[in-house]
């Protein structure tokens, strides 16, 4: 009798964790929402959100000018920097899975300096990984650096006794080293060029396409269910790799295939922005305190609080000053780096308790 009391009392528990996780998806979602209506709306010139919402049902409903700086120049921007917010924190998300560190992401692990370094390539030198590409030489040589280094990471993961804190400082030595070649990049251009390159280095919603925003989407379209059909490995892989390879979990094979597609998603986030650091360790940070380890609920949650974060960042870049658009590369790193204390303080307390 007590047995199915107690069997009765952990569904019900069960049930209210789960109702629980999925209210906070909703209101994330509904935060996200308001969030790019607001940065759609906001900009030089301030429209009402009602207008906004006209422009979005009738294009041309008032009149041929709205409608080429909402749908031509504002939802654009908006769109990417819902898109590359959700990109970097699904990266982000099934980086500290797999390498069981909560301070894993694609900026920490070098990714982005590499891919700052390919593109200060293609400024400075004119040097293209892939000939006849025309305008997208920059962008391009970013994507194939940082496709480059995580095959790296992916490549170290496969060396006997290379564990999770291992990954972690080739990480570092991947960031230092990319660091000083576009150190070296930097001391070779002119002026203008190093102003490029200053410019991608602090990440820019300005490149912002359709093109782009639909060749991030299938890729995010692809990514997250992908992931999804993995969540019971992955979500095991967190109680650490003894316990996951004792249920049955391949964990090399499993690592191989996140760690491809965190290649994917954190090459094409950096080529379409430039360098925006921190946001794929907030959105699975503040998701990770929202609902846990769970991935059926971590993995989506940590895209919505990426994005929610990008979208916020591109909102307050047009809003410090007026008709000033700030790089958001400055404002993420000034959001990350308390987050980052935060996660290393609180590590070092769980290790000492």
């Amino acid at each position: 009798m007590s047995a199915n009391v107690n069997a009765a009392g952990m569904r019900q528990t069960y049930s209210a964790q789960v109702r629980r996780r999925y209210a906070m998806i909703a209101i994330v979602t509904g935060l996200l929402f308001a969030s790019f209506l607001l940065d759609v709306s906001t900009g030089p010139g301030h429209y009402p959100l009602s207008t906004v919402v006209d422009v979005f049902m009738d294009p041309l409903s008032h009149g041929v000018r709205l409608k080429v700086i909402i749908w031509d120049y504002r939802l654009p921007v908006a769109v990417t920097a819902v898109l590359v917010g959700a990109l970097l924190a699904v990266a982000g998300a099934q980086m500290q899975t797999i390498l069981n560190n909560p301070l894993a992401e694609p900026f920490t692990l070098g990714v982005s300096a590499a891919a700052s370094f390919g593109a200060s390539l293609a400024i400075v030198l004119g040097f293209s990984v892939i000939p006849a590409i025309g305008g997208l030489l920059v962008s391009v040589n970013a994507f194939v650096f940082a496709l480059a280094t995580c095959g790296f990471i992916l490549f170290a993961t496969r060396l006997k006794g290379v564990g999770s804190e291992t990954m972690i400082l080739f990480g570092i030595a991947i960031f230092f080293t990319f660091s000083a070649l576009l150190a070296l990049m930097q001391y070779m251009a002119s002026e203008d060029q190093i102003s490029r390159i200053v410019f991608w280095m602090m990440g820019s919603l300005s490149r912002a396409s359709w093109e782009k925003i639909a060749l991030g989407s299938i890729l995010l379209g692809v990514t997250i269910p992908f992931s999804l059909l993995r969540t019971w490995p992955m979500t095991a892989l967190r109680m650490g790799e003894t316990t996951a390879e004792s249920m049955g979990v391949d964990v090399g094979r499993l690592r191989i295939e996140m760690l491809i597609c965190v290649s994917l998603l954190a090459a094409t986030a950096v080529s379409f922005v430039g360098t925006v650091g921190f946001v794929g360790l907030v959105g699975p940070h503040i998701a990770r305190l929202l609902v846990g380890e769970d991935q059926r609920f971590f993995i989506p949650l940590s895209a919505l609080v990426g994005a929610l974060v990008l979208s916020l960042t591109s909102l307050i870049s047009k809003s410090i000053t007026p008709g000033i658009i700030y790089p958001i590369g400055i404002i993420t790193s000034l959001i990350g780096v308390p987050v980052f204390v935060s996660i290393i303080l609180s590590t070092r307390r769980e290790k000492l308790t």
